[in-house]
């Protein structure tokens, strides 16, 4: 599993609250590597590091190489603690793998070919239902993203899980063929076929001579009884 982008660290012995703030004071997120048959590491990562990585986007589905003091651990983030009011993360988490490790991870879809989708030409618009996907595989597998294809798709067409290629030995966590997308129907369209037909209605109350008792819906009689 060679080629992923390496985070340098410090290992810190010393446990407890005032250690981990101290740290914290001085511009460094705690962590701990955990996993395998190993012992749990703890570290510190420098903080705008650690900032500048999560905000390249895909940080949990990514693989990493992490240097704590030259001792080269490969892991896989799996949680991060943030700040209730900064927003800063607090603490970080690493799963340990190996390249035969199974794991379940999410992610990204991303969507191309809009051009050659003929529903979106006439106006359609692309209801994403899942911007990510929860896969299970090898932690030398995961893909960086899924490719949906919008190509030939119509208004009413869907993308299903099925409709997308995953590795070989990549699953969906989640059994079922399961629908990524839609496309609708352009909602201005609707809502003036809405609007024509409430001035249809009013305008046959008018010829009616305006003392036509008003319809009951289906909620006013049930509210009624």
């Amino acid at each position: 599993m060679d080629g992923q982008p390496t985070i340098m660290a410090q290992s810190r012995d010393k446990a407890g609250k005032e250690n981990v703030r101290f740290h914290r004071r001085n511009g460094q997120t705690p962590g701990v590597v955990y996993g395998g048959a190993k012992q749990p590491v703890h570290l510190n990562i420098e903080g705008k590091i650690l900032k500048t990585e999560i905000q390249k986007g895909g940080f949990f589905s990514k693989l990493y190489s992490v240097d704590i003091d030259g001792n080269i651990e490969t892991v896989l983030p799996r949680e991060i603690q943030y700040h209730p009011v900064t927003d800063q993360p607090l603490h970080v988490d690493f799963l340990r793998v190996t390249e035969n490790t199974k794991i379940s991870v999410n992610v990204a879809v991303q969507f191309e070919d809009e051009p050659d989708s003929p529903g979106i030409k006439r106006g359609g618009v692309l209801n994403v239902v899942r911007r990510s996907v929860e896969l299970s595989c090898k932690a030398s597998s995961i893909p960086e993203y899924l490719i949906a294809s919008l190509s030939g798709l119509e208004i009413g067409d869907s993308i299903r899980i099925s409709n997308i290629d995953l590795p070989d030995g990549t699953k969906p966590i989640i059994k079922r063929d399961f629908i990524i997308a839609t496309v609708a129907a352009p909602t201005v369209v609707q809502e003036e076929e809405t609007t024509s037909e409430s001035e249809g209605g009013t305008e046959s109350e008018a010829e009616a001579g305006g003392d036509t008792e008003k319809p009951t819906t289906e909620a006013e009689k049930n509210k009624e009884e």
